[in-house]
């Protein structure tokens, strides 16, 4: 039922938008992975001629934010006409596939060991949201550590004037010993301490319906991804190619709380042409 709640009225997608008008759109650099570190500012003013007007960041391949400090990054993006809204960190150690070549990759910092290192990093810019952009939670040992870590970083980021989100995949919506991850994170962290940024693709794909999540905790989603998918839930495509009907989920919005909108396109073949379709289909209103 929720699973077919969210796909109706997919095909009549470009005709039935209902997004909250004039809402700037925002970019997850998650998108551009393996390919913003080949031109910083060059794929950044690409972002901002598409019309994008707000970014959040993630890892990268380069020392600090993208080879700058937190406030030289803060400071070029107000340059070039975007607004530096939020930022992912991982919330445990990161634990490389098996074979991965690792031989690239940089110091991750992580919300368990460096939390501190973290917030200090982000004083004196205009961001405003601290993101957990995954933790393990596969088991319920790996659960309870994780809701742990999340209310001690919670405290740290309310009292540097930070707001901390969780970021969702799926597999928050699978139950462990018959309790869901963000059943848990929900009851047990206050709100004041854990807001979610709702990924409305991740989430549909679990066949959780995102309107019964914002009517069971108004307010509490202040950030989202925008990802579609075919109908199977196999492949990620560009906004308004899929099936999930965000006309529908928009019109949700502000009971929800949805302040700050993201395209995130994971591994996408072509970044930038799915950013177009995507920035097209969220303004075709």
């Amino acid at each position: 039922m929720q699973a077919s709640l969210a796909l109706a009225g997919a095909s009549v997608l470009p005709k039935a938008w209902a997004a909250p008008a004039n809402q700037p759109l925002g970019v997850q650099l998650f998108t551009l992975f393996g390919q913003i570190e080949k031109d910083v500012k060059g794929n950044m003013q690409q972002l901002a001629q598409l019309g994008y007007k707000e970014i959040e960041s993630a890892f990268s391949f380069l020392p600090g934010f993208y080879g700058m400090s937190a406030k030289e990054w803060d400071g070029f993006l107000k340059s070039i006409g975007l607004n530096w809204v939020s930022h992912h960190v991982i919330g445990a150690p990161f634990k490389p596939r098996p074979g991965m070549d690792t031989s690239r990759m940089p110091k991750f910092l992580n919300l368990r060991d460096n939390s501190d290192e973290v917030i200090e990093g982000l004083a004196g810019t205009g961001l405003k949201y601290l993101v957990c952009a995954n933790i393990p939670v596969e088991t319920r040992k790996e659960m309870d550590e994780a809701v742990e870590i999340l209310l001690k970083v919670g405290k740290k980021a309310k009292a540097a004037g930070l707001t901390f989100c969780f970021h969702n995949h799926d597999a928050e919506f699978k139950a462990v010993d018959g309790l869901r991850p963000f059943d848990l994170f929900s009851k047990e962290i206050p709100t004041e301490l854990l807001k979610f940024e709702l990924d409305l693709g991740w989430a549909s794909k679990a066949k959780v319906d995102p309107v019964q999540l914002f009517q069971a905790q108004p307010g509490r989603f202040p950030l989202c991804h925008i990802k579609d998918f075919d109908r199977e839930f196999k492949e990620i495509l560009p906004l308004g190619e899929g099936h999930i009907d965000y006309a529908r989920i928009f019109a949700a919005a502000k009971q929800g709380g949805l302040q700050h909108y993201f395209i995130e396109h994971d591994m996408p073949k072509d970044a930038f042409a799915s950013l177009k379709t995507s920035k097209m289909a969220f303004d075709r209103l």
